[in-house]
């Protein structure tokens, strides 16, 4: 993260600065809030921000970065099931995330505002 926090201060990343986390992988940070609340505490106040966390953490990990304030994401690409051997698509992982999202009172948007957001320009 100190790299990420170096580039920030030098202007070699965007404003406001592009930032995903990634719990749960080998190797790499576990799903652990208090991992979460750390990176996120020392985040610029700009910052744009989503964190995922792959398999059985996934969905509960929708519920984390809302509380912290954070964007969610969520596929097939980090998890195959929707429960315990019950294989998912991706649009049942995306309407079960959208349930948690919005019984948490947080507001899911559409592909433009997204864009808008992330400071992406529009295709075509």
């Amino acid at each position: 993260f100190w790299f990420t926090e170096q580039l920030y201060r030098e202007n070699i990343l965007d404003d406001p600065p592009l930032l995903q986390f990634c719990h749960g992988i080998p190797w790499g940070m576990p799903a652990d809030v208090g991992i979460l609340k750390t990176l996120v505490d020392r985040l610029p106040a700009n910052a744009v921000w989503t964190s995922f966390a792959i398999s059985r953490m996934q969905m509960p990990w929708v519920a984390q970065s809302i509380l912290l304030g954070g964007h969610v994401r969520v596929g097939l690409e980090d998890n195959l099931y929707l429960d315990k051997g019950v294989f998912a698509s991706n649009a049942q992982l995306v309407e079960r995330a959208r349930t948690i999202v919005e019984l948490m009172g947080a507001t899911v948007v559409g592909p433009v505002r997204a864009r808008e957001i992330m400071g992406l320009k529009a295709r075509g």
